[in-house]
Formats: C-alpha cells, sequence, structure tokens
C-alpha cells in the first residue's frame, strides 16, 4: 500500500505544519506517510478546528506562505516522517514559483484531470519538470454538482459519452476502466473515487489491455 495524505487547507503558514502531520498520522496510527502533499495553491481562513471552513456558505481564502510552508515540508521528509513531498492543484505559474526556491522539488502534482479538462499544458510542464502528475476525478465529478471550488460551473459525467461507451464495447470493459487505462498508458496515475467494493475491484482491472493509438487519439479529441 502507498500512503499518501494531505496538509490541511488552513495551514497556510509554517507553524501548524508539524502538527498537521503528526494528527494525520496518529489518526491512520502510522509512523510516516509515503507522500505528504500541499492541498491548495491557496490557504483557508482557520475557524475553529473544522478542515474546509466556510462563513455563510463561502470559503475565506488567505494568502499562502510558499516558502515557508515548502521549508517546513523539506523538514518533515528529512525527519523520515515522509517520504516525498507534492502538491495538489496547483497550475504552471504556482509550479514555477515553487521551483525558483526548493531545495527539494515536488514530486507530484495532484490536479483534476479528465477529458473535459485536459489540462495538456500543465501536462507537459510536469514532464518536463519530472514532477509525476495524479489525476483527480477522472470520470469528470459526475458525484459532485457542482464542484466544491467552482460553484459556477456545472459538473461533466465523462461515463455518459457515447464515443467512450463505443470504445467500452470494442474492448469490452466498462466506460471506467477506458478512462482509467487513457491515463496510465500515459504514464499518468489516476485516482478514482469510489465507495462500492464491486467499482474499487473494476478499477484495478486495466493492466490487462491497451487502447489503441487511434482511440487513444479519439479520447484525446474529445471537447
Amino acid at each position: 500500500m502507498f500512503i499518501v495524505s494531505k496538509l490541511l487547507c488552513t495551514c497556510d503558514k509554517p507553524e501548524g505544519i508539524s502538527l498537521s502531520l503528526n494528527k494525520s498520522l496518529t489518526n491512520l496510527q502510522l509512523d510516516y506517510l509515503d507522500l505528504y502533499l500541499i492541498h491548495e495553491p491557496t490557504g483557508l481562513k482557520k475557524m475553529d478546528e473544522e478542515h474546509s471552513p466556510r462563513k455563510d456558505g463561502h470559503f475565506e481564502t488567505s494568502d499562502m506562505d510558499y516558502e515557508g510552508v515548502w521549508m517546513e515540508m523539506e523538514g518533515l521528509q528529512a525527519s523520515g516522517k515522509v517520504r516525498s513531498i507534492g502538491v495538489s492543484n496547483f497550475n504552471t505559474e504556482q509550479l514555477e514559483k515553487l521551483l525558483s526556491f526548493c531545495k527539494v522539488p515536488p514530486a507530484v502534482n495532484q490536479v483534476e484531470l479528465h477529458l473535459h479538462q485536459a489540462q495538456h499544458e500543465l501536462t507537459e510542464f510536469c514532464k518536463s519538470r519530472d514532477i509525476a502528475i495524479t489525476a483527480h476525478n477522472p470520470f469528470g465529478s459526475p458525484a459532485k454538482s457542482p464542484p466544491v471550488y467552482r460553484e459556477d460551473m456545472n459538473s461533466h459525467n465523462l461515463l455518459d459519452e457515447q464515443l467512450i461507451a463505443n470504445i467500452a464495447r470494442k474492448y469490452k470493459r466498462s466506460p471506467s476502466q477506458v478512462l482509467l487505462r487513457y491515463y496510465v498508458q500515459q504514464g499518468i496515475a489516476v485516482i478514482p473515487r469510489s465507495y462500492k467494493s464491486h467499482h474499487i475491484l473494476e478499477n484495478t482491472k486495466i493492466f490487462y489491455f491497451s487502447l489503441s493509438e487511434e482511440d487513444m487519439t479519439a479520447l484525446r479529441g474529445l471537447k
């Protein structure tokens, strides 16, 4: 097992970061994490002990001390409490800022990535800097309507796309397996979300077939 956790969004300054990690380790009953990520490129104003605090139904953001926070993350790695450190939801500009001062570059950038939000430029930038990409919501956030941080956007359920259904029938696979295979075949890790055991099992069965280049191109061209 490869265990990943994230820094609380309210930890936007160096102080408190070690406490946040220790709380995660205690909750998980572990001595170390394989990967620890900065959850967002911006902080959230702390209110009580809420993980994602809101005021009148809205998030209140605060500026993140990028350099101070990342130095603390590097310290956690040096202590052995985390094996690797990375970020989540960072764009190219934010990554460039981080890379300009870091001693240890982020191992991973975990971002929302699916065929309706392809993020080709970000993906190529990360590959050029040897930063692994992890795709969250690879099915297009079908269970989140609207997405938490973008209340003006509609969610996209890629599992209903006709093109994907046609390709799935061709390989005698499910639409979700086709979408996961599409990213794994490009060297991109995927973390689909499911609470149903049969879906979780189905999502693991993507290593015994390959999509043709023709089908990869067709998926890549989906608008």
